[in-house]
């Protein structure tokens, strides 16, 4: 099957974000040391799953207009991948934790939000699997996907800049930027987030393929 432009773009920046993340010199800071590679992977996520999560909710935002089920379908798949790429955010962040702050889960404010937001995801899932009727479904879940995306963008990067944070830039304390980071971090940062991205995207596709291929089996 030939591959469209951007793919082998994606295949090419994730190899290279990857592979970077673990050979290229990083700055030897404070508690951090070797840990700060986590930033290659931890907060890509973190990105692709803000920007699948959005591209989610646009779907259910065409699905209410147009009542068309194609985008019910686009807005399920985009937000199930957006869910993986939180757990997986949640998984890296609490080994960067474990190294960084002693343990894998504190009561740090971000975290916790973090957490809140997913749960809210994953009663999206819920919800959408007690509805038996498909345009039911696709409507109320249209609906709460839209709630669920403003809800959690406030709980993840406002709420942790009001309080006390361990994160960087939230509570007082910098951002990376404001760290003496040596600049060939970002050379390997910026690829990693648009190709963690991209794979998020080329997942969806695929699963959206798969779901259209099994309703059409189902109506057959």
């Amino acid at each position: 099957m030939k591959l469209s432009w951007w793919k082998y773009i994606t295949i090419f920046l994730i190899y290279y974000s990857v592979l970077g993340g673990l050979v290229f010199e990083v700055p030897r800071l404070p508690i951090l040391n070797e840990t700060v590679r986590n930033l290659y992977y931890h907060v890509p996520l973190w990105f692709g799953m803000i920007i699948i999560l959005l591209i989610s909710m646009i779907n259910a935002i065409k699905y209410l207009k147009t009542n068309d089920l194609k985008y019910d379908t686009s807005s399920i798949a985009f937000a199930e991948i957006g869910i993986f790429y939180g757990i997986l955010g949640i998984i890296t962040g609490s080994i960067w934790a474990k190294f960084t702050w002693g343990s894998f889960w504190t009561n740090d404010p971000k975290l916790n939000a973090a957490a809140i937001g997913l749960l809210i995801y994953f009663a999206y899932l819920i919800l959408r699997g007690s509805v038996t009727d498909e345009t039911q479904k696709a409507r109320i879940s249209a609906v709460y996907n839209i709630f669920s995306y403003l809800i959690f963008i406030p709980l993840i990067f406002v709420l942790p800049r009001l309080v006390d944070s361990l994160h960087p830039g939230n509570g007082g304390n910098p951002g990376f930027n404001s760290y003496d980071l040596d600049s060939k971090m970002r050379m390997v940062f910026y690829p990693a987030v648009i190709a963690w991205t991209l794979l998020g995207v080329w997942i969806s596709q695929i699963v959206i393929f798969y779901k259209n291929l099994k309703l059409k089996s189902n109506e057959e």
